[in-house]
């Protein structure tokens, strides 16, 4: 999927594939996937930057009297879809958004990441490269096709076959994004029934934002063929671990990671602790970014692994923040909060802000805390200088709405209409009433 292609190029693929339909494929606000199909007919049009959309109908884009949008692909995102028909196979490319003037539109979260990536190379970096580490739920579907709440297994931590029974799906999920370019580097049951996890190859950030898009589309159209539902929902279940997505990060300059230093404190550069801090200073606000939906919250609370408080440590895994054991080019961050909910073009935007920051202030992280942070008590935490996460999507909101960092990051666009759909959000699951509240009050009351 990282190979240069030229349309010629592109051409023979598609001729000796035998594709039939293009998907002009791109990400709105809220992470969802979107799509305009194409015959094979309009490909010229499509690959001239002359396909046009209707912007006022993706959330978080345009009004509707400034509907008009271009598509412009990006040929080095070109793939087939290998599970598609004999018949006739799809091919798909990522996309750029553009206004019809011919610049690029603020509100796209692709080229969004783009904009803050230029900023790191003004300061001399020239690659932010991240790896992620989503999981995932499988159910069972029911006898209309809909997702069931009943689990496909009862499988733990790195189980097998027979206990995992979505090992099939797995393998498949794997053999399809293999055979799509991804290195995979492990596959496994997680923690909780039915919770998996597949890793693959970091890469630089854009690249690593498109690929997490394709996983979640292979994931659950494989799913689907297994006659399972794959959800990546932060926290699907209750009394079991939600699904995270930590991220891993790393700067490089001139081909060598500028985290390591052979000779510093824990083999870390200057450069590496104040990205931390950076992390660390903004984490409260750009949470609403990167857990940003109402269930995103049932996941960040004590006793389920995902962290809770505000901390860093390269010993223990408690804390929000922590340092891997690999050093020289595989020295990096790791942020554990983050949920396979965010936009990753979004959520890789604040995060490279929040390092950012830390680099060009100079920031100086806090003490590491190597303890258990999960058997502290409050007064405790607070003795040590840790902070909470926000505990539901209005706080961080509200948190979020404080951090100039953060929201430039977004840029006016993306920030205004996140901010206004996400209390839409919050308030419609204010005042619903819900089923916990009817078991508990309605005999009693």
């Amino acid at each position: 999927m990282s190979s240069k292609l030229s349309k010629e190029q592109i051409y023979q693929i598609i001729e000796e594939e035998n594709v039939r339909f293009i998907r002009l494929q791109f990400t709105d606000m809220l992470g969802t996937i979107k799509n305009v199909e194409i015959p094979l007919s309009q490909l010229d049009k499509a690959l001239d930057n002359k396909m046009m959309f209707d912007g006022s109908s993706i959330e978080g884009f345009v009004r509707i009297e400034e509907s008009d949008m271009y598509l412009h692909p990006d040929l080095d995102t070109f793939v087939v879809f290998p599970w598609t028909s004999d018949k006739g196979k799809v091919a798909r490319f990522i996309c750029d958004i553009y206004n019809p003037d011919g610049t690029p539109f603020e509100g796209c979260p692709r080229y969004n990441l783009k904009r803050n990536l230029k900023k790191m190379e003004e300061l001399g970096y020239s690659a932010f490269n991240i790896g992620t580490e989503p999981e995932f739920f499988l159910f069972k579907l029911d006898e209309h096709g809909d997702p069931s709440l009943e689990l496909n297994d009862r499988g733990g931590y790195f189980d097998l076959a027979p206990t995992d029974l979505g090992e099939n799906c797995r393998r498949d999920i794997v053999l399809e994004l293999e055979e799509m370019g991804f290195n995979i580097e492990a596959s496994h049951h997680e923690s909780a029934p039915g919770q998996h996890e597949i890793d693959f190859q970091y890469s630089d950030a854009v690249k690593h934002c498109d690929d997490i898009q394709t996983f979640k589309l292979v994931v659950k159209t494989i799913a689907r063929k297994h006659n399972l539902h794959a959800t990546f929902m932060p926290k699907p279940l209750f009394g079991v671990n939600g699904s995270g997505m930590h991220v891993n990060m790393s700067l490089f300059k001139d081909g060598e990671n500028v985290f390591f230093d052979n000779d510093g404190d824990m083999q870390l550069s200057e450069i590496a602790y104040q990205f931390t801090a950076g992390l660390i200073k903004h984490a409260t606000s750009f949470t609403a970014v990167t857990n940003p939906t109402v269930n995103s919250y049932k996941r960040l609370v004590p006793g389920y692994e995902a962290p809770s408080y505000v901390a860093w440590s390269a010993q223990n895994r408690s804390p929000l923040v922590r340092i891997p054991f690999s050093r020289g080019l595989s020295t990096r961050v790791e942020l554990r909060s983050v949920d396979p909910a965010a936009n990753p073009y979004m959520a890789m935007a604040v995060l490279l802000a929040s390092g950012l920051d830390g680099i060009t202030s100079k920031l100086t992280p806090p003490e590491p805390v190597n303890r258990n942070i999960y058997v502290m008590d409050k007064a405790e935490r607070e003795r040590n200088g840790i902070k909470d996460l926000p505990a539901t999507l209005m706080d961080a909101l509200s948190e979020l709405e404080k951090d100039e960092v953060v929201s430039v990051a977004l840029g006016e666009h993306l920030y205004e209409h996140f901010i206004e759909a996400k209390e839409i959000e919050w308030d419609m699951f204010r005042t619903t009433v819900h089923p916990w509240e009817r078991e508990q009050y309605l005999a009693s009351y």
